[in-house]
């Protein structure tokens, strides 16, 4: 068995979700070709639509009307987030400053993560919004004028950025989040595409308000570079692989994985470069390698967050020691991802120990295989399936649909690739 032949992903969840909320406010038709076919991105879609936005899909690319500079209406309902952040944090940051009085839900992982490190620099623009228990889900947002800010963020985070860069778009004066470290850029890239006024310096962005609606764009999404990683992950375990994936974002501040699984020894080669709309698109080929132990630090993971569990897995298949320290906003994704993968993979016999900010691993080590407990998190149900195609026994996950938040074609896109 191997991996052998070649795929294209689907498109990038982050900008995906980014591409819709953006054309809303544009003052045309715009054409999204390759939109994330996962739960979080129809959450959104269906958030926009309950605020008057009209989206409809054509022949497997989705039309967004852009409804000009202040595009929103009242819902009729309150706005459902299912399990999407993404959704949640960036629709608090676009609403803001429009008039609506509504209220945001979310099922009950959702509702657990921390919400406060988004509305509070919000309040600090003017915002009304309250919420449970002072920081949760549910959300009231009544919006109203904004007034300006500038921003220094406690840690890095591309979604806090967004949401205050969104509401600055609406606020008076200009608007600048500055950050200890680099984050996801996706925000910065596509307003600027659209014709935001928006500048970069270093980690600091600012944006000026907007003047005029933005401009549609016909668009399409990159390949998802965190989809991808569980295939690079998994042709690099298993031997005798060779494969190519095509037309995957390879946005700089989405790829330390590549670095990182380079400094492992793995083989993994880019090519055929080319940008779309700021966004740097290529195919890359990774063949099966034999991995050493590294050391992730605190400022590689604000890129590397989403790849982590797998790097932990191919850990357990790498000579040495290999320590992830600095993670601890793992431990407040769709669920602890720390505490969910030591406690997966130890049962299946790796030599993983767990610390407050991330693991140690030891290897290599032969994995059992088994039952797997995914916490219902798409990641950490899609890394421990890629585990199983090295196990003695395979992976049997209890609750393989969670992998649809992201990625509903994973498992058949996988077998179509094992040779």
């Amino acid at each position: 068995m191997a991996l052998l032949g070649e795929i294209r992903l689907p498109g990038d969840k982050s900008i995906s979700h980014r591409a819709l909320m953006f054309t809303a406010l544009s003052d045309g038709l715009s054409r999204l070709e390759n939109l994330n076919p996962g739960a979080d991105v129809a959450t959104t879609q269906r958030a926009l639509i309950n605020c008057g936005i009209h989206i409809e899909e054509k022949h497997g690319v989705v039309h967004v009307q852009g409804g000009g500079l202040r595009p929103f209406k009242q819902p009729e309902l309150g706005l459902d987030c299912g399990n999407s952040g993404t959704t949640t944090r960036l629709m608090i940051g676009l609403l803001a400053a429009h008039p609506i009085h509504v209220q945001f839900t979310g099922d009950q992982s959702l509702s657990q993560r921390p919400m406060d490190r988004v509305f509070r620099p919000l309040q600090q623009m003017g915002a009304n919004i309250s919420a449970n228990k002072r920081k949760y889900l549910p959300l009231m947002l009544s919006g109203r004028e904004l007034w300006a800010l500038d921003y220094q963020l406690p840690y890095a985070s591309a979604q806090v950025k967004s949401a205050i860069l969104l509401a600055g778009l609406h606020a008076k004066g200009e608007t600048t989040v500055k950050s200890p470290a680099f984050s996801r850029d996706h925000t910065e890239l596509m307003l600027k595409a659209m014709g935001a006024r928006i500048k970069v310096k270093g980690r600091e962005v600012t944006v000026k308000p907007l003047t005029k609606a933005l401009k549609p764009i016909d668009f399409v999404v990159p390949g998802d570079f965190s989809a991808a990683a569980f295939f690079i992950a998994a042709a690099l375990m298993v031997p005798n692989s060779d494969l190519i994936l095509r037309e995957v974002g390879i946005n700089p501040t989405r790829t330390a994985f590549l670095k990182a699984v380079r400094e492992m020894g793995g083989k993994v080669t880019v090519a055929n470069k080319v940008k779309h709309s700021g966004e740097a698109v290529a195919d890359l080929r990774i063949r099966a390698s034999k991995l050493k132990g590294i050391q992730i630090y605190p400022e590689q993971i604000p890129n590397l967050i989403d790849e982590l569990p797998l790097i932990a897995l191919l850990a357990t298949q790498a000579k040495g020691e290999t320590v992830i320290v600095g993670a601890e906003e793992l431990r407040v994704k769709e669920s602890d991802r720390i505490a969910a993968i030591v406690t997966n993979l130890s049962a299946w016999g790796a030599k993983i120990f767990e610390r407050p900010d991330g693991f140690n691993v030891e290897g290599p080590t032969p994995l059992k295989g088994g039952k797997v407990k995914t916490y219902d998190d798409h990641r950490i149900a899609m890394t421990l399936c890629i585990a199983g195609l090295i196990s003695k026994l395979p992976a049997t996950l209890d609750n393989p649909a969670c992998v649809d938040i992201s990625y509903p074609g994973f498992f058949d896109d996988l077998r179509g690739l094992l040779g």
